[in-house]
């Protein structure tokens, strides 16, 4: 097999065709203007990262581990490219997606209400199922006031974009989520990188700089979706509040994982919720639906209603999406043993991993469990060879991460059974010890 590494360098040094441009002599008349190449995609630099990694495809018939056709699920069980498998790929943490309770809910919301909210809650699509919710999720999560968005992504966005400008400060955790780093850029503040889960590091850098800076944000997560890992929730909110800082908690993997009841890392680590400034979270992990959610003082969510863009100028959540989320959270609330199931789901999958010798990181055995093999080629392969085994597994590699950390995330659902697991490991262990026999 070709060297592809060789084959990377020498796509990625090959620069995309420019037009001849003849040098004018000096003092010659004004050329004619040349016209932009900005209409042409091909030339775009992110489109030529894309066609390098069609090139190294194509040479190593090494096929795409992304968008992968799920065409049915069942549980755990989903058909994936044609034929069905135990799926790992699935937000579904605690098994709630296919109870019929969710579909009834949505049913006879939409019965009422039609299937759109028809306009932005400000303006005419603030419906009485949209309050229901808010108050639910602020009762659940112990905090005054909640707002449901119709993104998760752009929830972040809002919340920094909203709360900070260009005379603020964000110390975001080295690991954050994509939509923190966005949220940053749109709001001009000034980005500090904080060394993983490091408060001390934290506390130490606030001493110094705190005073340059009019508000300051630290922004942290309940459980690190590519590591499986909490931030030690304790010392940053002890930091914060020395500092005079606010501190956004990011509950999007940790909702209904962490914590007996599932409300997340202040439950697990006996934190009052109010003494976190912003919790924010997704409703399309454990919720089994889509969009985000805001809780925080009543201040914090009147602030959000009138000046949040993410919010402000979008349409209200859909109705069978609303009705579903609210129908989850209360199943989740009356049956806290699918909280324990997937606690036990999570230790096993890593107890398993780890007995194998696979390197699963700082992993905390929650509801991710990621297997680094630490090179991308290897990763991919290792991941399209469980498919051809049974198991769907998602990758995440270069450029996402760094190629050294290439890996596996496998997210456990509560109805993972223990013979499901222990395959999974077997399997993930053979095809990771046959990489290394294969080059790449």
């Amino acid at each position: 097999m070709k060297d592809l590494r060789a084959l990377h360098g020498r796509v990625a040094a090959t620069p995309a065709p420019e037009a001849s441009i003849p040098s004018a002599p000096p003092e010659a008349a004004p050329r004619a203007k040349v016209r932009s190449r900005g209409a042409d995609v091909g030339s775009h630099p992110l489109f030529r990262q894309v066609s390098v990694g069609r090139a190294m495809g194509q040479v190593t018939g090494l096929a795409s581990p992304f968008f992968r056709t799920v065409s049915a699920v069942d549980g755990i069980r989903a058909e994936v490219e044609g034929r069905w498998v135990d799926h790992f790929a699935s937000y579904d943490y605690l098994s709630m997606n296919g109870d019929p309770r969710l579909h009834d809910a949505a049913t006879a919301a939409m019965a009422t209400y039609g299937v759109s909210a028809r306009a932005a809650r400000p303006a005419g699509g603030n419906l009485a199922l949209h309050e229901d919710l808010d108050a639910a999720l602020a009762a659940f999560v112990g905090h005054e006031a909640a707002l449901v968005t119709v993104s998760g992504h752009a929830t972040n966005v809002a919340i920094i974009r909203t709360l900070m400008g260009p005379e603020d400060v964000v110390l975001a955790d080295a690991l954050s989520h994509n939509s923190v780093f966005e949220g940053i850029r749109a709001s001009g503040a000034t980005h500090v990188s904080v060394p993983h889960d490091d408060a001390d590091w934290l506390d130490d850098w606030l001493t110094a700089n705190r005073h340059k800076y009019g508000r300051a944000l630290i922004c942290v997560e309940g459980l690190y979706s590519m590591d499986g890992d909490c931030a030690d929730l304790p010392a940053f909110v002890e930091v914060k509040e020395r500092h005079d800082a606010w501190l956004t908690l990011d509950e999007a993997h940790s909702f209904g994982v962490l914590g007996a009841t599932g409300r997340g890392l202040c439950e697990a680590t006996g934190v009052d919720p109010r003494r976190v400034d912003v919790i924010m979270g997704t409703l399309s992990k454990t919720l089994c639906s889509c969009g985000g959610v805001i809780a925080g003082s009543r201040d914090l969510i009147d602030l959000m209603r009138y000046n949040a863009p993410g919010f402000l100028y979008s349409v209200g959540m859909p109705v069978p999406s609303a009705a579903a989320t609210l129908a989850a959270l209360r199943i989740m609330a009356a049956e806290p043993e699918r909280v324990a199931r997937l606690a036990s789901r999570g230790a096993t999958m890593l107890r398993l991993m780890t007995e194998r010798g696979l390197e699963t990181g700082p992993c905390a055995g929650h509801a991710v469990t990621p297997v680094i093999i630490g090179d991308s080629l290897r990763t991919a392969w290792v991941s399209n060879g469980l498919l051809e085994d049974g198991v769907n597994v998602p990758c995440m590699v270069a450029p996402a991460l760094p190629d050294r950390s290439a890996r596996l995330r496998f997210f456990l659902n509560a109805d993972h059974t223990d013979d499901v697991l222990e395959r999974a490991a077997d399997l993930t262990a053979a095809r990771v010890r046959a990489s290394r026999e294969v080059r790449l």
